[in-house]
């Protein structure tokens, strides 16, 4: 009777051995696939900072360029001087979004717990999403810049040539504008015009950290 009791102690034992080895494995597993998968994400977005950095500076090359001409026209020419104007806002506004996008990836803490991060990612596709279909409201104006006012009264020429071209552009930036969004992410459309590194280094990056937490709720 007492071998019969110690055996099924050592058997109860060793369960529970096994369990603990298993739940060690498990847990190790775990870690080193979370350390991986957020080392992946880190590179993405180191890269992604360097890439906007390149893109600011090249930005503000542009930008200077565009507020030289403005100046130097001193509204002479209405048409120039104002569509250089607004691609000139439209830029800085870019730039300042993409300082700020630099300054959140640097504020990502990838110590810290998955859901965090996952926030703070999120949060840098809808940033990117947003600048991207605002860019796109300078379109019409690079078709108004060499605009007079002695075409637009001089005949037709100008209202069956250059005003359906600008009308047409207007209509699909502001299209643009509306359709581009994170609901619209997975359509055919929003991939082609979203295939650029700023986009999708972002959503690899989501995509790594993403994994670490369904491979998490899959353990439980």
């Amino acid at each position: 009777m007492e071998d019969k009791n110690l055996e099924s102690i050592l058997d109860a034992y060793k369960n529970k051995s096994d369990e603990t080895w298993l739940m060690n494995v498990m847990n190790l597993n775990m870690a080193c696939i979370e350390s991986l998968q957020k080392e992946k994400a880190k590179s993405k977005l180191n890269s992604l900072a360097v890439f906007k950095k390149i893109v600011i500076v090249g930005g503000l090359l542009y930008a200077f360029l565009l507020g030289f001409l403005v100046y130097f026209d001193h509204f002479r020419h209405f048409y120039f001087s104002f569509s250089m104007s607004m691609i000139l806002l439209i830029t800085m506004i870019a730039i300042i979004t993409l300082v700020k996008h630099v300054v959140m990836i640097r504020q990502i803490n990838y110590s810290t717990n998955i859901t965090d991060t996952q926030r703070k990612l999120s949060a840098l596709q809808y940033s990117t999403i947003n600048i991207f279909r605002i860019s796109w409201l300078q379109m019409p104006f690079w078709s108004t810049w060499f605009w007079t006012s002695r075409w637009i009264h001089s005949g037709i020429n100008f209202w069956v040539t250059a005003f359906p071209i600008t009308l047409l552009l207007t209509l699909i930036a502001i299209w643009l504008y509306k359709k581009i969004s994170f609901e619209n992410k997975e359509k055919k459309w929003f991939k082609f015009l979203m295939n650029s590194p700023e986009w999708n280094s972002v959503a690899k990056a989501k995509e790594f950290v993403d994994e670490i937490d369904a491979f998490k709720n899959d353990s439980l």
